[in-house]
């Protein structure tokens, strides 16, 4: 590590356990941020700043207006602009030592493999149980560790998974019914609330790439924004669970339909 290096990052490596070996592991790091919205913004930020050598990032969709309440990463003169363009950009100027890679698709059933392959960790940044289920179940099944939360309202969640430990569908075995979720976009959400949990995220992502802490394996943290409360609630690996357990029923990608960030019509 060169001198500007060491002068960049010298909070990090001046801390006990982290030091600079832990500052090259993130070097050598490649991180996957699927979503560039609400919970991918300050995660994105943050990893460029703690310096991940390669850090992707996959999102389909265009900034909008509604977004900047809580999308930190995107500005206003970016409407109309793609996520992934828009989220490079300023990652890029706050630290052009690191590799950003742009996927302008959609993660889906077809290229979730190919895409999530060249990761050493993946984080689920997206609004939809849709996708959080597809990403959990192909980290699964590729043995990638991943970290997954959402957000509604004042409240959110997050848990962290590594191969051997519990997995989504351990908690939640199935997508819930369209009826049965209330959405951001119905009830809102409080755009500094979403910015605690991805930045959460950003912290889970850091510690397995470098070994430090304890990761939120097999826990669901808690964070409820009115109270400043944070819980956890610990449970195991399933063993009957259809992706994980002891004798796994789901062996390949499904992709459901349902994408519950939407306004529900009527």
């Amino acid at each position: 590590m060169n001198y500007e290096l060491s002068k960049r990052y010298s909070r990090h490596i001046i801390l006990d356990g982290f030091g600079r070996d832990g500052q090259e592991k993130l070097l050598n790091s490649k991180v996957l941020i699927v979503g560039a919205g609400g919970l991918g913004s300050p995660c994105a930020l943050y990893l460029a700043a703690a310096g991940v050598g390669t850090i992707g990032i996959a999102d389909a969709d265009v900034v909008s207006v509604s977004n900047l309440q809580r999308q930190v990463i995107h500005f206003t003169d970016d409407a109309g602009h793609n996520k992934v363009d828009s989220a490079r950009e300023k990652m890029q100027r706050l630290n052009p030592d690191v590799h950003v890679v742009t996927y302008t698709d959609f993660i889906t059933a077809q290229n979730a493999v190919d895409i999530f392959r060249e990761y050493d960790f993946i984080i689920d940044c997206t609004d939809s149980f849709a996708s959080k289920y597809l990403v959990n179940d192909a980290c699964v099944l590729l043995g990638k560790p991943f970290c997954i939360a959402g957000i509604v309202r004042y409240a959110g969640q997050i848990m962290t998974h590594v191969p051997g430990t519990a997995c989504y569908r351990c908690l939640f075995p199935e997508p819930p019914q369209e009826n049965e979720v209330e959405t951001c976009a119905m009830v809102g959400v409080l755009g500094s609330a979403v910015g605690t949990m991805g930045t959460l995220q950003a912290t889970e992502a850091i510690k397995y790439l470098t070994g430090i802490g304890s990761l939120l394996t097999d826990t669901v943290l808690t964070y409820d924004a009115l109270s400043a409360q944070f819980m956890r609630m610990d449970f195991a690996r399933d063993a009957h669970c259809r992706l994980c357990g002891d004798e796994p029923s789901i062996t390949q990608l499904t992709e459901y339909s349902f994408q519950p960030c939407r306004v529900r019509q009527g």
